[in-house]
């Protein structure tokens, strides 16, 4: 039964259009100015995207996690432990979806394509980038895995924090590190009224990005 409190719930989008004069003919760059608009705002966590794989059964799963870096203007970075779920999913099918939604601006963006494990060096930079407290959580994470209790979780926390002393940085784990997702497909949704949304996708064929509207 639809609840009816859930069914009220609706807003109009009017702040944009979308149109393909509006857009680059390349994919990322694309995105890059949109994420670039997103940050201008001052949204609430404008790099965060959901990440999809599947299980080797068909199984989706969905995380949140950040956007890092778009190498070359031809991949999206994102980074974690690679024996975490999506990282066994990963490895037994290397294809992912990500999901940006940037509610502040009324656009949301999808990218669908293949993931290779970032180089090893670029991993190390920005593992030891990061605030040590959390390449110490890093390592003391088994990600994914079934823990006992919160208290188990500091307690290797600890334990990490102990035999690394006043180290600083820290080496970097070996199942830690990046993913770059290469995209093949990116559609950019622009909110209109009477939900006649503007989606704008880019297809690629060959090394040719080719343009298209579809139907909301």
């Amino acid at each position: 039964m639809t609840d009816p409190h859930l069914a009220d719930l609706r807003k109009t989008y009017a702040q944009r259009t979308l149109s393909e004069a509006d857009v680059l003919p390349e994919a990322v760059p694309q995105f890059r100015a949109w994420l670039e608009e997103a940050i201008a705002a001052q949204l609430e966590e404008p790099t965060a995207m959901t990440v999809s794989t599947v299980s080797a059964t068909g199984q989706p799963s969905s995380r949140v996690v950040l956007l890092k870096g778009l190498p070359d203007d031809a991949g999206f970075l994102f980074y974690t432990n690679y024996d975490s779920r999506k990282g066994h999913e990963l490895a037994a099918q290397p294809l992912a979806a990500l999901n940006f939604f940037w509610p502040g601006l009324e656009r949301q963006v999808r990218v669908e394509g293949r993931v290779e494990k970032a180089p090893e060096a670029l991993s190390t930079e920005y593992f030891q980038s990061r605030p040590r407290s959390s390449q110490v959580g890093a390592w003391a994470s088994p990600q994914s895995q079934v823990i006992g209790s919160r208290e188990e979780l500091e307690a290797r926390e600890e334990a990490v924090a102990e035999e690394f002393g006043e180290q600083d940085p820290l080496p970097r784990p070996d199942n830690w590190g990046g993913y770059i997702l290469r995209p093949t497909r990116l559609e950019l949704w622009q909110g209109r009224p009477s939900r006649l949304h503007d989606r704008i996708v880019y297809e690629l064929e060959g090394n040719v990005w080719k343009r298209s509207r579809l139907a909301p």
